[in-house]
């Protein structure tokens, strides 16, 4: 049995993703960023899925965009479409499906937008999967989401009324894992890149300035194709 790592992504199309960022650099450019912070988050997927014994998956939006993504995405990544227009829907029935499938013992819905996401967190969350009991595992983001979950069974109550995009979405799914006497694995914070500071927080770490919220010997992923498109976008 393997764990299935699922990012949840769109098609990196100007207009329709990154809206925040756009209005500080542009559709166009945001797009693209989009693109790679996709491209980059597979990749250290990629890198450790046969050795922890896991399967990539591009959990996506819209229907129709299948050829694009697969452009974007390792040849080794499986495709599956999103469900729902509510996010926690969606993210709830990403998980079941994943879980009821008879290759996969546990789930991981990973965050498009953290392009340098550390390998040790993913390794983090496999490794807190495997051990015996049931569990959920957050990966907490700066903003008060979080830039992953894990769980090894179907618990919808986990995505359900939770205000999306607000800084309580961390706080509300841990209150929600205790109203079901579900234990919680909690990993370093990292961040995801939605806005002009956590732009700045992306330049910053790829010059090799320390992140005021990173535990110091947190590295992060190599994101090249990240670093090679902002090496020519005006800063």
């Amino acid at each position: 049995m393997t764990i299935a790592l699922g990012i949840m992504c769109k098609a990196p199309r100007p207009g329709h993703t990154k809206t925040r960022l756009a209005a500080v650099i542009g559709a166009e450019q945001a797009a693209a960023l989009s693109g790679c912070f996709l491209r980059d988050v597979a990749d250290t997927i990629a890198a450790m899925h046969v050795p922890l014994g896991c399967q990539g998956y591009g959990v996506y939006a819209p229907s129709g965009a299948e050829v694009e993504l697969q452009g974007l995405l390792p040849t080794s990544f499986r495709l599956l479409l999103q469900e729902g227009a509510d996010f926690g829907k969606v993210l709830a029935t990403a998980a079941r499906r994943l879980l009821t499938s008879p290759d996969h013992d546990a789930v991981v819905l990973i965050n498009s937008d953290s392009p340098t996401l550390p390998p040790a967190l993913l390794a983090q969350a496999v490794e807190a999967l495997r051990r015996d009991g049931d569990r959920v595992v957050l990966g907490p983001a700066t903003d008060g989401g979080y830039t992953l979950i894990g769980v090894k069974r179907d618990h919808p109550e986990l995505f359900a009324d939770i205000p999306w995009s607000t800084s309580d979405v961390f706080r509300l799914t841990l209150e929600r894992a205790a109203s079901i006497a579900l234990a919680v694995e909690t990993l370093p914070i990292w961040y995801d890149i939605d806005d002009a500071l956590t732009l700045q927080y992306l330049r910053d770490e790829i010059t090799g300035s320390a992140l005021p919220f990173a535990l110091p010997d947190l590295i992060g992923g190599p994101a090249l194709a990240t670093r090679t498109l902002l090496a020519g976008m005006p800063v």
